[in-house]
C-alpha cells in the first residue's frame, strides 16, 4: 500500500513537472538555493572583519573602509579596464571568424576541423598553455633572439614581457573561443533569405551587415561578452605568469586575501566586481531589448 502511495505521489509530480506548473517554482527554489543565498551570504561577509583569523559577526563598514584606503579599489578599476579592453579586442576579432563559419565557410570539413581546433584549448591547463609564452616572448625568447638578429633592435624589447601588453596577450587565446562559439550558433541559425531579400530590396553588402546581420547576431554578441568578460574578471594565472607579479588583478588579490583566511576582505573584492557586472549586465540586456535602435543608428548614419 504504501509503495502504490509512493509510486502514485511520484507519477503525479512527474506529471505536473512535465506539463510545467512545477517547472518555474522548481527552477527559482533551486536558483535562489544555490545561487542567490551564497551572493547574500558573500555581501554579508563584506561587512564583517577578521581578528585574530577568526571573523568577528559584528557588522560594520570597517572591510570597505579598509578597502578604498589601502587601494584595492585600484586593482579592481585595472581589472574592470582590462577585462573590457580584451573583449572588446576579441569581440572584433571574433565576430567576422564566426560569421565566415557560420555563412562563408562552404566546406562541412574545414568548418568541421575548425571547430575542434577552437575547442582543444578547452582540454589543456591554462598555466600549461600560457608558461610557454615567457619562453618566446622573455629577454632571452625567441621573438627577442630573431629581432636582434635581423638588426631591428639592438637590445631585448623589455615590454614584450610582465607588462600590461603581455598580459594582453596572454589572454587572447583563452578566451577566443568563448566569444566565437555563441555568436557562431546564432548566426548558423539566420535564415538566408533574410539575406536574399535585404539584397533585393538594394542594400548593399555593408547595409546588409549592419541593419539585418548584426542586430540579428546581438544575443549572440551578447551571450560571448558575458561568457568572455565575467571569467576574465577572475583570472590570476594569465596575470601571474605574463605580468609577473607587477600587474596585478583582483582574481590574484583574491587569492592572497583567502590564502591569509582574511575571508571579509576577499568577500569585499567579490561584492565589488559582483556590483560592477551587474551594472554591466543590465546595460547589456537594456541593449538587447533596444536592439532595434542600433540599426536605426547605422540607417541614420546612411550605411
Amino acid at each position: 500500500m504504501a509503495n502504490a502511495l509512493v509510486s502514485r505521489s511520484i507519477r503525479t509530480w512527474y506529471t505536473q513537472a512535465a506539463s510545467g506548473r512545477w517547472t518555474v517554482p522548481t527552477f527559482i527554489i533551486v536558483w535562489t538555493v544555490v545561487v542567490i543565498v551564497p551572493l547574500f551570504l558573500l555581501l554579508l561577509y563584506s561587512f564583517l572583519e577578521t581578528k585574530g583569523f577568526k571573523v568577528v559577526w559584528d557588522p560594520s563598514f570597517h572591510t570597505w573602509d579598509r578597502f578604498f584606503e589601502t587601494g584595492r579599489w585600484t586593482v579592481a578599476m585595472r581589472t574592470l579596464r582590462i577585462a573590457i579592453g580584451m573583449t572588446v579586442i576579441e569581440l572584433v576579432l571574433a565576430f567576422p571568424f564566426a560569421l565566415w563559419l557560420a555563412k562563408g565557410c562552404r566546406s562541412q570539413g574545414l568548418k568541421a576541423i575548425l571547430l575542434t581546433l577552437l575547442t582543444i584549448p578547452f582540454f589543456l591547463d591554462l598555466s600549461s598553455r600560457t608558461i610557454i609564452w615567457r619562453a618566446l616572448l622573455g629577454s632571452n625568447g625567441v621573438v627577442n633572439t630573431v629581432l636582434m638578429e635581423l638588426g631591428i633592435t639592438s637590445e631585448p624589447v623589455e615590454w614584450l614581457i610582465f607588462t600590461e601588453f603581455s598580459v594582453f596577450f596572454g589572454l587572447a587565446a583563452p578566451y577566443f573561443a568563448t566569444m566565437v562559439f555563441p555568436i557562431f550558433l546564432v548566426a548558423t541559425l539566420i535564415d538566408d533569405e533574410y539575406l536574399d531579400a535585404s539584397r533585393d530590396l538594394g542594400a548593399n553588402p555593408l547595409q546588409s551587415l549592419f541593419l539585418v546581420i548584426v542586430p540579428l547576431c546581438l544575443p549572440g554578441v551578447i551571450a560571448g561578452v558575458v561568457f568572455t568578460m565575467v571569467p576574465m574578471m577572475g583570472e590570476w594565472v594569465v596575470p601571474q605568469l605574463m605580468g609577473g607579479g607587477k600587474v596585478n588583478m583582483i582574481g590574484r588579490s583574491t587569492e592572497d586575501a583567502l590564502s591569509t583566511l582574511n575571508y571579509p576582505t576577499a568577500a569585499s573584492l567579490s561584492a565589488f566586481v559582483l556590483a560592477i557586472l551587474v551594472v554591466l549586465l543590465a546595460a547589456l540586456t537594456l541593449l538587447t531589448r533596444r536592439r532595434g535602435g542600433i540599426a536605426g543608428l547605422f540607417e541614420a548614419l546612411k550605411l
